[in-house]
């Protein structure tokens, strides 16, 4: 289980499945495994999913709960409690939004792709802190904690596009008693350690599945079930259940998730001929995260008398601007999201993340390395060899 809980393995995986998707739906095997990922499950006429869905609605619910604990930690006890403290990469979030948008836009603007602009705004923490972990031994802990609060602000707004933009004829009455529920269910989580621990976990067990299954019927998208739940959860509990999850999301729900996502054949055209969304996603993600990340960040330290984190040099912010480039899992869910009526230009859109965050990948690792041998060099002494785990070392959770 340590191992799933590293920063190195999950981002190994996550690859390995993505890459193990592309070669079998573009092998002899491609046919089987799109019929068994449309194979619907369920209760017959009560409620039934496909496979696809069941991964993408279900199971990513749980790493969104995950995340939303992680965001509940950081707002309120770790490096984003204060509106100082939260500032620079607040305002490097906001570039890292905003160039991308407007690089996608200006490829794909014109044409029916331009709907995919919320695709290349994501950043992928689990992967992020994987590469920082491979080639970042010697960062200070700044440039470290610049970049897990990055990717968290970054989450955040990637839950408002889900919850807003793929929100279509929303049932007001389901929703109120999903909401009702999620109070319920915030209410049992304070009682945990008070009361009777099975009775009230079995409880919260219940709750939480009449929960999700209340939102995916009320027309939102299920995984915002799991991020309300994960943010109304008592906070002791909640990183203890984020403790036990972590494994099984690393370990299962990502990787099933990315194979489920990558599941595309590449189409056997000429380049010309890829839908701009394509084209838009692969610029977007690594050259409008560096751009935006890294030039708004420069300017916010200089238009802040005291920066509310160590002062980063601009190479610094060029590799975090790499690492946030690294779209993903939520780029993969958005790209679903935008284009689920078009599968053709869905397909293109996945492949445009995964190549997209591949040149990230790349240019992450050569930036990160680099900027670690500076530090080993200039301040061994003061080099931090450690990934900062805020959630995951408060108390008895490590």
């Amino acid at each position: 289980m340590s191992l799933l809980r590293s920063a190195r393995f999950p981002a190994v995986v996550l690859l390995a499945a993505a890459a193990a998707a592309l070669i079998i739906a573009n092998s002899p095997l491609g046919a089987s495994a799109q019929a068994l990922k449309e194979t619907y499950l369920g209760i017959p006429g009560v409620f039934e999913m496909s496979v696809g869905h069941w991964v993408q609605d279900g199971l990513l619910a749980i790493f969104f709960f995950v995340v939303a604990v992680e965001l509940q930690y950081e707002l309120t006890s770790g490096e984003l409690n204060s509106a100082k403290k939260a500032l620079q990469p607040a305002i490097a979030a906001a570039g890292g939004v905003i160039i991308p948008i407007a690089i996608f836009l200006l490829i794909a603007g014109r044409s029916d792709a331009a709907q995919g602009w919320p695709i290349p705004t994501a950043t992928d923490i689990a992967f992020a802190l994987g590469v920082l972990a491979v080639f970042g031994k010697g960062l200070p802990s700044g440039i470290r904690i610049f970049l897990l609060a990055l990717a968290i602000l970054d989450d955040i707004v990637g839950i408002i596009f889900i919850a807003v933009l793929f929100t279509t004829d929303v049932n007001v009455g389901l929703l109120a008693v999903a909401a009702l529920l999620v109070i319920v269910f915030g209410f049992l989580s304070r009682r945990l350690d008070t009361r009777g621990r099975i009775p009230i976990a079995v409880a919260l067990v219940v709750v939480g599945l009449a929960t999700w299954v209340l939102v995916y019927l009320s027309g939102v998208h299920a995984t915002i079930a799991g991020v309300a739940l994960g943010i109304a959860m008592a906070q002791q509990p909640a990183l203890r259940a984020r403790h036990a999850l972590e494994p099984w999301v690393n370990g299962l729900v990502l990787p099933l998730f990315a194979f489920s996502a990558a599941l595309v054949v590449i189409p056997a055209v000429s380049p010309t001929e890829l839908s701009p969304a394509f084209w838009g996603i692969l610029v977007a993600l690594p050259v409008g995260k560096i751009i935006g990340i890294s030039i708004f960040s420069w300017i916010s330290m200089r238009l802040l008398s005291r920066g509310a984190t160590p002062p980063l040099s601009f190479l610094d912010l060029l590799a975090a601007g790499a690492l946030g480039g690294i779209g993903f899992t939520v780029s993969l869910l958005l790209s679903e999201l935008a284009f689920a009526g078009s599968p053709l230009v869905r397909d293109e859109a996945t492949l445009g993340v995964l190549a997209g965050s591949a040149i990230s990948i790349i240019l992450a690792a050569l930036l990160v390395a680099q900027r670690a041998r500076h530090y080993r060099r200039v301040s061994p002494e003061t080099a931090d060899d450690e990934l900062p785990e805020p959630a995951r070392t408060t108390g008895d959770l490590a």
